[in-house]
């Protein structure tokens, strides 16, 4: 299981913390739900997740006042009871005196954030979802090119660096080489990343590494990318028959998500880089709605079509 420093999430999101004396250096974030404890603040306590990050919104801190200040430190010291991760009260929200020293007392900590509770929740539950998102390391290069995360994958010394230095040349951006980092963000979303170890490295055979931040500038990589194709490089196998309409696609699978594949082989004179460019705007493409080797086949379907008019109105 993956965890999240409290303290990271504290610099990532900004947010202000109103109980110093806390010990945060340990805790730790497991889930990337969060909980807004309207129900726990009216006494039930039921499937109580205390897993969870509780955010104090609004509504919940309108009930508190509403209900006096003594009934308010009974219920936030159940809460805090539960050892809940933290409490952040979003709007910068006042908070209590009584109710930090119940959170001394209890060891949790208590955020505060300037945002409004709706902005808060899904910006830190989208953050928590990619930071605590299953993951695997797999061979490949990852580059973005025109916007799609192409991730090309192949053998060990088949061109995969070297056609991603050319992309690079060409204008792409390079996210990882040698060693990517695939997270499971959604049931639809792989992101790729790379290892604090190779970032913005890339190693070339006969060359040595090759730092390209420093070589040819910040626009040249990002940190991270969506991977939306799988480009495959092979050695040409003559025997093999090889796609060569597209009509149908095939998909590689990672982490339980399906990824459209290409199979390319490689031969002596194929440029790499342009049949990579080429593949990455001819999947845009299909998803913007047009389907080049569909519309070959159209028209190939209404040309026999007219033939088969035209034979039968000679007869």
């Amino acid at each position: 299981m993956y965890t999240v420093d409290l303290q990271d999430c504290i610099d990532k999101m900004d947010l202000e913390c109103l109980t110093p004396e806390v010990d945060i250096s340990k805790i730790k974030i497991t889930q990337s739900d969060i909980n807004r404890p309207a129900l726990q603040l009216a006494g039930f306590f039921d499937y109580f997740d205390h897993h969870r990050v509780q955010i104090i919104g609004h509504v919940e801190n309108t009930y508190m006042e509403k209900q006096g200040l003594e009934y308010s430190v009974e219920m936030m010291g159940r809460i805090m009871s539960y050892k809940v991760p933290c409490i952040v009260y979003c709007r910068d929200m006042a908070v209590p005196d009584a109710i930090l020293e119940v959170a001394d007392k209890a060891g949790v900590p208590i955020l505060r954030t300037k945002q409004t509770t709706s902005s808060f929740s899904s910006e830190l539950n989208r953050w928590l979802k990619v930071e605590l998102a299953p993951r695997i390391s797999i061979h490949g290069v990852l580059v973005d090119i025109y916007g799609e995360g192409v991730l090309i994958t192949g053998e060990s010394g088949i061109g995969k660096s070297e056609a991603a230095l050319e992309l690079i040349k060409r204008g792409h951006r390079l996210v990882t080489d040698d060693v990517v980092e695939i997270r499971k963000v959604s049931e639809e979303t792989l992101v790729g990343t790379a290892p604090d170890i190779t970032k913005h490295f890339i190693e070339l055979r006969g060359i040595g590494i090759v730092d390209v931040k420093a070589l040819f500038g910040a626009s040249s990589v990002r940190e991270t990318q969506n991977i939306d194709l799988v480009i495959r490089l092979e050695e040409w196998d003559k025997d093999r028959e090889y796609d060569r309409l597209g009509l149908e696609e095939e998909y590689t699978e990672y982490l339980g998500n399906k990824v459209v594949c290409h199979n390319i082989p490689i031969r002596p004179g194929r440029n790499l880089a342009i049949i990579c460019e080429t593949a990455a705007v001819n999947h845009r493409q299909k998803k913007m709605g047009y389907n080049a080797a569909q519309e070959l086949y159209t028209r190939v379907q209404n040309s026999l079509a007219r033939k088969r008019d035209e034979d039968e109105d000679e007869d």
